[in-house]
């Protein structure tokens, strides 16, 4: 198998496009997901829980130096930044916010990309700022596979834009095409 990660990042209207995603992917789905979406302050608990519900993985949040595991799909917790190790475990900082956000999609996909290097995933979806983009070239340049919702069935475009702006990336796909194209991506 040639993918040993998937990283995604979300903003405004985020919790709909996971929910379009994310439940697609079924038990033996053999790549960890991990997911920063935008929600300021708030607590992920009621939509982890609520996606533990409706998907056949396991939905939550990450844990300072857990192992990710497949089988799993993590979520960055609140004002917290969300990294990946180079011994494939999560650390979480409380450090500035970066592009107004705290978690930030560009931290995340940007430590993800110097641990698994082009054995990654990383897919930005809808969201208000540009948050993503520069994380998503890294992930590019490090030989990975770049994935960004198609504006016109984002319900802010701002994101994708701007990751297609900066990247240019190997698939732009309306939203329901998604998980079909992750599923085939993890048989590669």
């Amino acid at each position: 198998m040639r993918y040993k990660a998937i990283v995604i990042g979300t903003s405004y209207g985020g919790l709909e496009a996971l929910k379009n995603i994310l439940p697609s992917l079924e038990k033996d789905f053999p790549i960890p997901v991990i997911v920063v979406l935008h929600i300021g302050d708030n607590n992920n608990d009621i939509f982890v829980n609520y996606l533990n519900a409706i998907c056949t993985l396991r939905v939550k949040e990450a844990e300072s130096n857990e192992k990710i595991m497949p089988g799993s799909i993590y979520f960055a917790p609140p004002n917290y930044h969300l990294l990946i190790e180079s011994d494939f475990t999560f650390s979480l900082t409380i450090d500035k916010k970066h592009n107004y956000s705290r978690p930030s999609i560009d931290i995340l996909f940007e430590s993800a990309a110097w641990a698994y290097t082009n054995s990654l995933i990383g897919v930005v979806l809808t969201g208000a700022n540009s948050d993503g983009a520069v994380g998503l070239k890294l992930i590019k340049d490090f030989g990975g596979m770049t994935i960004v919702q198609n504006p016109e069935s984002a319900l802010s475009p701002a994101m994708p834009l701007a990751a297609i702006k900066m990247v240019k990336p190997e698939f732009k796909l309306k939203l329901e095409d998604i998980a079909g194209m992750l599923i085939e991506l993890a048989r590669c």
